[in-house]
């Protein structure tokens, strides 16, 4: 069997659970996907690689490449997973699976390695644009916010890391000034550092945050499923923090789209971007997107389409280790 034929193991470290599969080349196994409870490994003294080595044993499998993403920055080959206590390198993956090809990338980087490689009934434009060759622009919104550019193709890809999430959240009116006040006053009363990045208006908490504002109530609880339940039943305080949600996204997205001229497309993944998917258009995302600057790129280039694949990063894991070969 070829290397590009042979098995990989691959994993996707979220907050809560991890998802585990298998590889040929550039295809994940869809009957080979496992997930795991972080905690419940974290419980016992457990890691990352205590997990891919539980699913090799029980699968009785052998590998020849391990790619794992991580949900926190990777640095000089090594990730942190801050609120697991997980610290993750290379020795431990070859360690755990045997693998002679080891590769560790941030969640997000994965992402991004997957464009390309994800089938087009998995992708939803929401704001369409010319179709054009160049760079694309990856954005995640679930439990945390991030953004990266990704550049290339096959072994000449790079999607270089980033924290972008903790950026300034846009302010342009009177209202986003007084929920930038707001949302800053929230975190102080928490005893958390009082800034006001997209993270803290776009994430799962970000939308609750939203709905304490239009409220009024900072002792708010409500969670974004309650959320986005109460704006299916066409309650107008949800329907008020989803506006404000798809305004701010669409502004941070125009000033992203400026700093890194995406024209090969800007691609929203995460389960924020997956449920909000059904209100950007009455809620119009696009034309705020597509608003009059002194150049005239926003009202003409850059498409922003939803992936709606929920094995991306594991995708993004296998394509890039199958272009180091």
């Amino acid at each position: 069997m070829s290397p590009h034929r042979s098995l990989s193991i691959l994993a996707d470290i979220g907050g809560t659970n991890t998802r585990v599969a298998l590889a040929q080349g550039t295809e994940v196994l869809a009957d080979s996907v496992a997930r795991y409870s972080n905690a419940d490994y974290k419980a016992r003294g457990g890691d990352i690689a205590d997990i891919l080595s539980d699913y090799l044993r029980a699968r009785g499998q052998a590998v020849t490449g391990v790619c794992v993403a991580a949900a926190g920055p990777v640095q000089d080959g090594v990730a942190t997973m801050t609120n697991l206590d997980w610290v993750i390198d290379a020795d431990k993956l070859r360690a755990a699976t045997g693998a002679t090809r080891v590769a560790l990338l941030n969640d997000l980087q994965a992402q991004g390695q997957a464009l390309g490689h994800i089938s087009a009934d998995k992708l939803r434009c929401v704001v369409p644009g010319p179709a054009a060759s160049g760079a694309m622009l990856v954005v995640g919104l679930g439990t945390g916010v991030n953004a990266a550019p990704v550049h290339g193709s096959g072994a000449a890809r790079v999607v270089p890391p980033s924290e972008c999430g903790h950026v300034n959240m846009p302010v342009r009116s009177e209202e986003d000034f007084a929920l930038m006040r707001f949302v800053e006053a929230m975190l102080a009363a928490r005893g958390e550092v009082a800034h006001c990045g997209v993270e803290e208006v776009l994430s799962g908490r970000g939308l609750g945050n939203l709905y304490a504002f239009a409220t009024q109530d900072p002792a708010s609880t409500a969670t974004s499923a309650e959320i986005f339940k109460a704006l299916a039943e066409g309650e107008a305080k949800a329907t008020h923090a989803a506006a404000l949600y798809t305004r701010i996204l669409a502004q941070t997205l125009a000033d992203l789209a400026l700093v890194h001229l995406p024209y090969g497309g800007i691609y929203l993944i995460g389960g924020m971007a997956r449920a909000m998917t059904p209100y950007f258009a009455p809620l119009h995302l696009g034309a705020v997107f597509r608003e009059t600057r002194r150049v005239d790129l926003l009202e003409k280039d850059f498409s922003i389409t939803v992936v709606e694949d929920d094995f991306a990063a594991l995708t993004g894991c296998a394509a890039y280790l199958a272009a180091q070969d």
